[in-house]
């Protein structure tokens, strides 16, 4: 499936933007898309975050807030940080969390599960490892989103985004009422996505691939050995078949796949997340741009 040429010639540090969507839309759509679930996941394991985004009841439509999740961090990514639609999508995210007090130290840990979980991920299940370029031009492209949300004292490479996740993981993760609940109301969406006999397995599954910190910090049971080296057993049995696939020549989006739902006749980009009460910046009076339909969205296949 690797098409060697796809990136030749890139830059990881000029040439970011184009080597991570080809990461994330052509070599690995689906490593990334559960890895960056993934990722939101463990920050559930901070109380400062899980207990916030309980406490804001951000979760009471769970479907609903994995789809807005996944447009608004597409929309950059599928266009680029400098196009109208980009712009709405970034001041989106900005909005909601400018109406919360929430730390820097917080946005900076949120941001390396970005940047680290994907590459941890695939070392673990994908079908071939990230270049050295794609892990550059990975970090670089979150460092660029960080520079949009004012996220300060963003660590400049890989190995220190490791070093911050790590540092701060094993710093603050700990049991919260809050968090855990987050946590259950995600696997239960998780789980919906598989046909309903498969479900209590799916959530089984996804405890098996949780490392231990995640696990204590949700007072998750373990699964079983066995179950652990069978979960592992068919992630690399998905991992060889990919493998062995054409490469891939058109764009697969987050937003293309069934996993979202919320808008089956389209969105816009403006109208998606929350807009709590005291919310700083204006919202009904806005312009209605970034709206798309399914007609218009691209790279289904």
């Amino acid at each position: 499936m690797f098409n060697p040429d796809r990136n030749a010639g890139l830059d990881p540090h000029r040439d970011f933007m184009e080597i991570y969507r080809n990461m994330s839309l052509l070599d690995f759509p689906w490593d990334i898309n559960q890895a960056l679930s993934f990722a939101l996941f463990r920050t559930y394991a901070v109380p400062s975050v899980g207990r916030l985004l309980a406490e804001t009841r951000g979760f009471d439509d769970t479907q609903k807030r994995y789809d807005d999740t996944a447009i608004l961090l597409e929309v950059p990514l599928r266009e680029g940080f400098a196009t109208s639609d980009a712009k709405a999508a970034l001041r989106r995210i900005n909005q909601m969390h400018r109406s919360y007090d929430i730390s820097n130290d917080d946005m900076r840990y949120v941001l390396a599960t970005f940047v680290v979980v994907p590459k941890r991920w695939v070392d673990d299940h994908g079908w071939r490892k990230f270049t050295y370029e794609e892990v550059v031009a990975s970090t670089e492209y979150y460092r660029e989103l960080a520079r949009h949300m004012n996220i300060k004292d963003v660590p400049e490479t890989y190995d220190d985004f490791v070093t911050l996740l790590d540092t701060y993981e094993a710093e603050h993760f700990a049991y919260d009422e809050g968090g855990r609940h987050v946590a259950d109301m995600t696997l239960d969406l998780m789980s919906t996505f598989y046909p309903k006999p498969a479900r209590p397995a799916v959530r089984v599954f996804s405890r098996a691939l949780m490392d231990d910190p995640l696990l204590e910090a949700f007072r998750y049971s373990k699964p079983p050995r066995l179950v652990v080296a069978a979960s592992r057993r068919a992630m690399r049995a998905r991992a060889a078949f990919v493998r062995l696939l054409p490469p891939r020549r058109r764009h697969k989006n987050p937003s293309d796949t069934h996993r979202v739902k919320s808008y089956p006749g389209g969105y816009e980009v403006e109208k998606l997340g929350t807009f709590p009460t005291g919310c700083p910046v204006k919202h009904l009076d806005a312009p209605s741009a970034g709206r798309k339909s399914n007609e218009q969205k691209i790279g289904a296949r």
